[in-house]
This record gives C-alpha cells, structure tokens and sequence, in this order.
C-alpha cells in the first residue's frame, strides 16, 4: 500500500532519509537544516516521505514561495511594451505558489524515488497528494491560497517527462527556462595547466590577461570563524551582486554563508579575494559527490572590472574541481556568455507550472514566456578543435 507523510521541519525526518538520499547533498538532512536556520523569508520548507507500507521508497522536498513578482523584477529600462506585460504577469503570479524542488539552487533537487520500490506513476500521484493536503494546510492556519504549483527544472533526458499523463491529468503546462551551465572535466586534465593548455589561442590569452589583472588581490579558503566574523561583508559583497540582477525572487539572509558552513563543514566552501587585507570579493562552493556545484558569489563593484574577479572566479572553480577530481563543474544560469568561454556547456531544462484559477492557466503558458528573463545569448567554443 502506497502512502505519503508530510515533515514539517528537517528534525521531523525520519532516519533512513539521508540512506535514501544518499546520492544528492541537497536533498539530505543537514543541508535542509543549514536552509530551515537561514532560508530566505519567502520561503517555507516542507518534506514528504513516501512509502510502500512501512518502507521510505521516495523523498520530495517542497517550497511555500511568497512571490510578488513586481517587486522582483530590478529596475532597468525596458520598453512601455514590456512594462505593460510586467505589470499583468505580476498580477497573476503574486502570492503563494507550491515549489516541488529548491528555487534557491538550480537544478532537480525535489524528488527522488526507488524505481524499483515504487513507479514514477504512483509515485508524482502521492506527491500531488500530499500538495493538495498542503494547500489545505496552509489555508487553515495561515490563511493563504496557494495560487501556482510548480516541478522545478528537469534535463530533458529526465524520466519525468514520460509521465505526460500523469501532467496533462493535472493541467501543468511543461515551459522551457534558462540553460543550467555545466563543464565537464575532461580525463586528461590531470592538472589546472592540462585545463589551459586546452583553450585554444584567444582564450589562452584571455585566460592570462585576466590572471595579469588579478594584480595583488590575493585568493584564500575562508575558516568558518572567519566567515562568522565577516558575515556583514559577505552579505554586503553578495547583495551587490543579487541587486544587479534584472529578476530575483529571493534574497539570503545574512547568516546565510555561516549556517552552511556550520552543517556541511568541509562539503561548503567559502573563498575570498583579498586586496591588502580587505575582502573585495568571494564566491562558495557546495561538494555534491562528483558534481562540483558553484552556488552564490559577491564582489566589490570597483574592482570587479579593473580587477576582472567575476571572470577569475570561473577560472578558480575550474581549478579547484580539476585538482580535486569532480567530474564536472555546475555553473547554474545567469551569464551564459561568459560561463560559456570558460568551457561550461548548456543543459536545456524545462519546468511544469500550473496556476490554480482555470482561466488563467489556460493563458499561463503565453504569459511565462513574457515573464522567463531569456536572453540571446552567443556561446563561446573556447577549446581547440
């Protein structure tokens, strides 16, 4: 018999969790905890547990987001056309909607299911189960409907999108959104310079001006002491980053980086750059078994162009995942271009998307296209043929 418990705190999972998860950094329990103790204040966690009788078969991590998606759009100049769109599709969206994933990452790190406990029939119908016993839950003690439902971000090789039925029963509309950048190591880049040696002579020489650029900013693994002492900088560096983005709709907490370091110790990375003993920038690291993944980054604006740090940083997650011998690098969305000269690849990835109201789901599908920040966007094929 197949059933489904909702957790409503990351010390409500039941042991075996982690066994089940095992696979996945962002699915286990002390990566959610690090996310309960500092989560951005628009979301709200919730786990589901499902089983074949008594057995954990599947595990769903899911998000209450409070969107208000006008306040989130930055202000950069854009056509009275566009504004026009901004403003209904604002409309639509704002308020709550159901996450089956974690906006705060990119890529599936929703659900997972034991093929052969249980199909992927039966299992997205326990989830939809327990996201209709969420709805409810959430109407009755905190008064809010919940106004979109969505699957975040699946590879379009994911098993999931032989479920049609199962989407098209329950009205959610498959939307593709930005590429999540990925470079994979090759097994002959045994070391950072195998790594050069393999762009061919325009980004050899790219790679060296921006290293000629770094100048005296100096690179270093912060200790967890010191990231607690220099939180507020942190914060500040990674809000002038987040602030700059044309779409956003989270900001960390400033305990954020802190939290992380606590629960995943040396999983959880923090470098900074520093220029005559002052931090000017930094970016974080999350280790995922094989899969190094990139996660949120900072810089003083003044010297982020003199100084070329952003695209320094790329060269110096490049070197760190060569040296510690992950398969790839995941480089997430935003700067395709710029990820792209540095060797990363994009992974096309859709997602399902649902709004409760009848009619304006039949529109949403249109109006998502209007409001998915795309942008065109020329690869770059740095290595030599």
């Amino acid at each position: 018999m197949k059933t489904y418990q909702i957790y409503y705190s990351s010390n409500e999972l039941p042991e075996v969790w982690d066994a089940i998860a095992n696979h996945d950094i962002f699915l286990q329990s002390n990566y959610l905890k690090a996310l309960e103790n500092a989560s951005p204040n628009n979301i709200q966690w919730f786990y589901v547990g499902i089983f074949n009788d008594t057995e954990l078969v599947g595990v769903v991590i899911i998000q209450r987001v409070q969107l208000y998606l006008k306040d989130m759009f930055r202000e950069t100049k854009v056509s009275c056309f566009k504004e026009f769109f901004r403003n209904i599709i604002s409309k639509v969206l704002k308020g709550n909607m159901l996450v089956v994933g974690n906006l705060t990452h990119t890529g599936q790190h929703g659900i997972f299911f034991i093929k052969n406990k249980i199909t992927p029939t039966d299992y997205l119908n326990m989830v939809y189960k327990a996201i209709e016993d969420l709805k409810k839950y959430i109407k009755e003690n905190q008064q809010k409907n919940i106004r979109a439902i969505m699957f975040k971000d699946y590879y379009e090789a994911d098993v999931i999108h032989n479920e049609a039925e199962f989407f098209n029963k329950n009205q959610l509309h498959k939307v593709i959104v930005q590429p999540n950048m990925a470079m994979p190591i090759k097994p002959n880049w045994t070391s950072n310079e195998n790594y050069i040696k393999a762009f061919n002579k325009k980004y050899r020489d790219r790679y060296k001006r921006a290293k000629t650029k770094l100048g005296n900013v100096v690179c270093s693994e912060l200790s967890i002491d010191t990231i607690k002492s220099q939180s507020e900088k942190l914060y500040k560096l990674y809000l002038n980053v987040s602030n700059n983005a044309k779409f956003n709709t989270f900001f960390l907490p400033e305990n954020h980086f802190y939290s992380l370091k606590l629960q995943l110790n040396d999983d959880f990375k923090v470098f900074g750059y520093f220029l005559e003993d002052e931090l000017v920038g930094f970016y974080t690291l999350i280790l995922n078994g094989k899969h190094l993944e990139t996660y949120f980054l900072g810089y003083d604006e003044k010297h982020q162009y003199p100084n070329q740090l952003y695209l320094n940083m790329l060269y110096d997650m490049a070197k760190f995942a060569i040296e510690n011998k992950f398969e790839n690098v995941v480089y997430a969305r935003t700067a395709m271009e710029i990820k792209s000269s540095v060797g990363a690849i994009p992974k096309p990835m859709v997602i399902y998307l649902k709004h409760t109201n009848n009619f304006l789901n039949s529109i949403l599908k249109q109006l998502f296209k209007l409001m998915d920040p795309t942008q065109k966007w020329e690869q770059r094929h740095p290595f030599k043929d």
